[in-house]
């Protein structure tokens, strides 16, 4: 039997509604685990939804429950983009996140964040309460870089002559006073760049969360794929708060941002197969390190 999926509205705490899908393993399986997808940021989004679809419906076919939910603004959810704020998308994922424990209580529950959705995963874990594991895609570490070449969209046909810093300072003025900047044909509010630029991808404290599975997955169009030094850097940081840190280079496209929608097949397979714990053999690595593979 195969997978199923219903398509609903869920409401929100602004009065609008936010479209959920809801993917379940075949009949009469009891799920594995909880996954909630928190997506990424602005046209990421967009030229994402083709990886997130194949990889929500290929964990539902390895036994996985996995609910993907459009944020205030975003794709077939109520309101524009310019209403949006990080609160209010910290409080989707947290209504997502409670509403998945109460369908399937006692299934354990993971965050799975692409890119700034990663900062969104981090900073909503300690609003959810329990227990609750990491997937990151390709995750942004600093929200501040994220907002800034979010920006550079906006100067992007003046850099050259040399007038892009100053529409950059202009943006940066406009986000500081409260006012919204039209960049890329969205309208960025004031409150959602704010609170983008402060996120920083760091453990939740242990008094929030109790430390659980971090899986860190990343693509990399090179012949042998690595790592990004990020990735290396912050990982410390996350064991040291207790967390057990799996992380692996796959070959594969950049697909949340090359200009045809493409796939990245490996990265699929290793994400149902991290989730299911299937760790690489660390070749000897110390069992309190973090796990670090390459494909």
């Amino acid at each position: 039997m195969l997978p199923s999926l219903d398509a609903f509205f869920q409401a929100a705490s602004d009065g609008g509604q936010r479209l959920c899908l809801h993917h379940t393993p075949p009949a009469g399986h009891a799920p594995k685990g909880a996954v909630l997808y928190v997506h990424p940021w602005a046209e990421e989004m967009n030229k994402s939804r083709r990886m997130a679809a194949l990889a929500s419906r290929a964990l539902a076919a390895d036994g996985w429950a996995v609910l993907q939910v459009d944020l205030l603004g975003c794709g077939d959810s109520s309101g524009d983009f310019a209403d949006a704020s990080w609160a209010v998308w910290l409080d989707d994922i947290t209504r997502a996140a409670q509403w998945l424990q109460a369908r399937h209580p006692g299934a354990p529950l993971w965050l799975w964040g692409l890119r700034a959705g990663a900062l969104l995963a981090a900073a909503a874990a300690p609003r959810i309460g329990g227990p609750v594991n990491l997937l990151f895609w390709q995750p942004a570490v600093l929200g501040k870089a994220v907002l800034q070449q979010f920006l550079r969209l906006k100067a992007a046909a003046q850099i050259a002559d040399g007038g892009g810093k100053a529409i950059l300072d202009a943006a940066r003025a406009d986000l500081a006073a409260g006012r919204a900047v039209e960049v890329a044909g969205y309208l960025l509010p004031a409150a959602l760049a704010q609170g983008l630029e402060a996120a920083t991808l760091a453990p939740p404290a242990a008094a929030d969360v109790p430390p659980a599975r971090l899986v860190w997955l990343e693509v990399s169009a090179q012949a042998e794929p690595t790592l990004a030094p990020a990735a290396l850097s912050a990982w410390p940081r996350w064991q040291a708060a207790g967390w057990q840190v799996q992380g692996q280079a796959l070959p594969g496209p950049a697909f949340w941002q090359t200009t045809e929608v493409e796939d990245a097949p490996a990265l699929l397979a290793a994400t149902t197969a991290a989730l299911a714990g299937d760790v690489p053999d660390s070749d000897g690595h110390d069992a309190a390190a973090p796990v670090v593979v390459s494909a």
